[in-house]
């Protein structure tokens, strides 16, 4: 059953989604962007507690509290790790505010039909379960497109919304993410069918039933504006997507009701050098400045 106030809270409340949910593939990259270069780290344990300890400084920062963070989106090894002896979950919700959520996919399969479908999730049912007992709010899987092609799009989103499904029926809130590389030609063609495709989907919906969407920032302005205010659709979220921190605030701001979730943008600047005092400077501008780009009617 899901948690009423988590859910009232990430339907209403101003706010952005935090993503802290970096997994093997982009951990070394994460961390040597935050100074830890991989000279540091001798196995994947260490590599593990060392994004951990990152995680760790960031939730406890002072700004970082459901006032303007009103989501994390964690790694399964955060969910299942703790702070100051608390599980992160409990302690993002009780201590902090703000609701947690978990990546659930295991990675991209090989491009076809200029897309990459995710892998299937072994074990998702279980993983669910545990999410669940770990007080998990919700989840979130990505795919990637990277061209226009019809067929390609319908897979990606039929695939998603197929495996959403499965998550509502356990009670959580999934995320669906279909990314449009924000690299390519016709990123503004794809996009079209991208919203075609979700449109088509969530008209499969069972009633009374909601998802959220993560989208790359759309080339046209307010592409997804009829997503923002679909009943089916608890909130539209937006991620970097590879663009600097300014560059995805200023494309996000002119977006109406679409609010961030920033990865590589909400921790840029931050370093593990840095003393908790500069540390905490730097992540607090950054809220302000992601908390009032998500602040548009």
């Amino acid at each position: 059953m899901m948690n009423a106030t988590m859910a009232q809270q990430m339907t209403d409340k101003d706010g952005f989604i935090a993503a802290l949910d970096q997994s093997g593939g982009s951990t070394p990259k994460a961390l040597k962007l935050y100074g830890v270069d991989e000279s540091a780290y001798s196995n994947e344990a260490e590599m593990y507690a060392a994004i951990h300890a990152m995680r760790a400084r960031i939730i406890k920062s002072p700004a970082f509290t459901g006032e303007k963070v009103i989501g994390a989106i964690l790694f399964e090894r955060t969910m299942d790790s703790d702070i100051d002896g608390v599980p992160t979950a409990d302690y993002l919700w009780d201590k902090r505010g703000i609701v947690p959520f978990l990546k659930v996919d295991q990675g991209l399969m090989d491009e076809q039909n200029g897309v990459q479908l995710m892998k299937p999730i072994s074990g998702l049912d279980a993983l669910l379960d545990r999410a669940i007992a770990k007080n998990i709010f919700g989840t979130k899987m990505r795919s990637v497109i990277n061209a226009a092609d019809k067929d390609g799009i319908e897979a990606v989103v039929a695939q998603q919304f197929e495996v959403g499904k499965q998550i509502l029926a356990h009670g959580l809130m999934p995320i669906i993410e279909p990314e449009v590389n924000i690299k390519i030609s016709d990123k503004a063609e794809a996009e079209e069918m991208l919203l075609a495709a979700i449109g088509r989907n969530l008209d499969t919906m069972p009633e009374g039933q909601r998802v959220m969407l993560k989208l790359s920032l759309p080339t046209v302005t307010n592409l997804y504006k009829p997503l923002v205010g679909d009943p089916r659709v608890m909130r539209v979220v937006a991620l970097s997507g590879g663009y600097s921190r300014d560059e995805a605030n200023r494309l996000l701001s002119a977006n109406d009701g679409v609010i961030a979730s920033f990865s590589r943008a909400l921790t840029e600047g931050l370093s593990h050098g840095q003393t908790d005092a500069e540390f905490d400077a730097t992540l607090a501008a950054t809220i302000d400045s992601i908390y009032e780009a998500s602040r548009t009617a």
